[in-house]
């Protein structure tokens, strides 16, 4: 197929009946959004969005813990999507400590070299960003630097979503910035149609027809519609990296349970750099006390749209839920590009 309409064509001949696939990457999200791709697509054909913003996921007990570190004369330094995540008692942004916008670990060490005071890095992300993490703590940064640890892998949250079956899914969209880092092989074990995909409209559209294709035929395995930039194996020495800093632990995730092995930990010979340990700090499970679906949204069995305080007391500006903070948050991405329900 040579371009979108050949694809969108084909698309429309192949889907006969009710199809729900679910992406699980905030930029999936975006991209759908911004090109108005949903209200082309084949009746029938869904399209949802799973826990892809990491921002989105983290859940409110570590941002307490944030908090807990900010008001302990630290230098909080952080990406600037999690400033206005509420926790129980505020926000990065408003709770008066020395918090810190960076663009990656390395300019939270930078920080870290040119002051005595102690420097926190929240360091939040999937397999995309935590090999940079690694990296980070293998060059011996200083001793006053530490992290605290919001790592999340995306597989084992798959398996609990296939597990509990609550958004009868036919396939997952896999995510295409997780898998250059992590390869697909680790999704094999799914029996389920999975489709590795990029970013353009293009890609978007020639994945739902893959996935559509795979289910029609019987199939279910991991096929690479992203070959550009995505191999089997991904970054190896990049994994390697991860491995060589952190271990795989049982983590609550924000509208889930805790999922086990799905978060990261550092490893023994690393704890010198763990916040929590160094301070003293423990993450508390915090209940829902709002009306906020982020939950929901996130398990892929509502979408923004069905909140009822979306668009009214909950906006970009006045965010209540994470979902409306994060750029990769499927609530704020649906109200910068008016999408609606089709």
């Amino acid at each position: 197929m040579s371009g979108g309409k050949d694809i969108k064509k084909a698309l429309d001949e192949i889907v006969d009946r009710e199809y729900t696939f679910m992406h699980i990457c905030g930029t999936h999200e975006a991209a759908i959004a911004k090109s108005g791709l949903r209200s082309v697509l084949p009746k029938g054909l869904k399209i949802v969005m799973g826990p892809g913003c990491p921002v989105c996921i983290t859940p409110q007990g570590e941002i307490d813990a944030a908090l807990e570190l900010a008001g302990k004369d630290c230098i909080i330094a952080t990406y600037g999507d999690l400033m206005r995540v509420p926790g129980t008692k505020g926000t990065l942004d408003s709770c008066g400590g020395d918090v810190r916008v960076v663009q990656g670990v390395h300019k939270a060490v930078d920080i870290a070299k040119e002051t005595e005071k102690e420097v926190v890095f929240i360091s939040v992300g999937f397999e995309t960003t935590a090999p940079t993490v690694a990296a980070t703590l293998l060059t011996n940064p200083p001793d006053n630097f530490s992290i605290l640890c919001s790592h999340r892998f995306v597989p084992p949250a798959m398996k609990f979503l296939l597990e509990q079956g609550e958004a009868s899914l036919d396939g997952f969209m896999l995510p295409g910035h997780v898998c250059v880092v992590s390869g697909y092989e680790m999704y094999e074990k799914f029996a389920v149609p999975q489709v590795v995909a990029g970013f353009e409209p293009d890609d978007i559209l020639l994945g739902l027809y893959m996935l559509v294709k795979q289910v029609k035929e019987g199939r279910a395995e991991v096929e690479n519609a992203y070959p550009r930039a995505v191999s089997k194996e991904g970054n190896k020495k990049a994994m390697e990296m991860l491995y060589q800093v952190f271990e795989p632990c049982d983590v609550e995730w924000r509208g889930f349970p805790v999922i086990p092995k799905s978060g990261l930990r550092l490893k023994p010979e690393f704890k010198k750099y763990d916040a929590l340990d160094k301070f003293g700090v423990t993450i508390k499970h915090v209940e829902k006390n709002s009306a906020c679906i982020c939950d929901k949204v996130l398990r892929g069995i509502a979408d923004p749209t069905d909140c009822k305080l979306f668009g009214k007391a909950c906006t970009p500006q006045n965010p209540v839920g994470p979902c409306m903070v994060s750029h990769e948050g499927a609530c704020r991405i649906w109200a910068l590009y008016n999408q609606k329900k089709y």
